[in-house]
């Protein structure tokens, strides 16, 4: 089973005078980038935080809000500078293209969720165990739509190696008649410009075995029936992350269809050749989604 990188979730639990919301989002990347927004009350768990979403999606470009509405008064507050350097960035950069004004930019930004905090409360570890929940059900809803959406990926990748695989036996049939062409071609070559009586035709003979060798293409067509049931192999592994294990076998698939096309000198064997790789670029894109 595939896992796209693609996903979306979101989980929301209040617990006293505190709500947590986690929203929770992910793009295909080549490593794991997370890019996180958090109130002050949680900037003391910011590690265990990250650790819980890096080792939860593992890859992927990641970006995670999370906010903590509180109802209460009379306590010390202070200035969320990271959030609040985000919301005015953010704005500035939109009001610029809407050439809009700015005066009001800052007084705006302050009344942003989360912007101004309590600064002397500290979350309990009630309350912690409780925003962790909220945390794992965002990642939990996201991973499900990764799942749902790589299992139309999986589809869509095994229906490229089958197409792949439907060109072998059609190649199979034409590859033969490759060595009674080539001997055609260079004894009518050799007869027109040297003269038949002119030529050693045992000496044609094992130059001919020679360049036929050269032009075999079994050993592709072999290695890429290989490849096509490894790929096939590794989608039915267990585990969740096998991009890149699977980017590398299309890499090698696309070797062997690369030095067919290369021995082919046939022209029906060029056209399905430019069919496959048709269709490997078509899984190449795609893999570029899969966790």
């Amino acid at each position: 089973m595939l896992y796209s990188m693609t996903g979306y979730g979101r989980a929301e639990q209040t617990l006293g005078d505190k709500t947590f919301l986690v929203e929770v989002k992910s793009l295909n990347g080549k490593q794991c980038d997370l890019r996180m927004i958090l109130p002050a009350l949680l900037k003391p768990f910011e590690f265990d935080i990250r650790n819980i979403i890096t080792e939860t999606l593992q890859r992927g470009s990641i970006e995670c809000t999370i906010n903590i509405k509180q109802n209460g008064a009379g306590k010390a507050l202070a200035i969320n500078t990271d959030l609040a350097k985000y919301f005015y960035l953010s704005i500035a950069q939109l009001a610029k293209e809407l050439n809009a004004g700015t005066e009001h930019l800052l007084s705006t930004v302050l009344k942003m969720p989360d912007v101004i905090v309590n600064s002397t409360e500290v979350l309990s570890e009630e309350e912690y165990k409780a925003f962790e929940f909220v945390l794992k059900q965002a990642l939990l809803q996201l991973n499900q739509h990764r799942k749902n959406e790589g299992a139309v990926l999986e589809k869509d990748l095994l229906e490229r190696i089958t197409n792949i695989e439907a060109h072998q036996p059609l190649i199979a049939e034409l590859a033969p008649n490759r060595k009674t062409k080539v001997k055609e071609n260079l004894t009518r070559i050799i007869s027109e410009n040297v003269g038949k009586e002119n030529y050693d035709e045992g000496r044609l003979e094992q130059e001919l075995v020679y360049y036929i060798e050269k032009i075999d293409i079994s050993e592709e067509q072999v290695r890429l029936e290989n490849h096509c049931n490894y790929f096939r192999e590794i989608i039915n592994e267990k585990g969740n992350t096998k991009g890149k294990k699977l980017s590398f076998i299309l890499q090698e698939i696309g070797r062997e269809i690369n030095t067919t096309g290369s021995k082919a000198y046939d022209l029906d064997i060029q056209r399905y050749v430019v069919e496959m790789k048709d269709e490997l670029e078509k899984a190449k894109e795609q893999i570029l989604n899969v966790l």
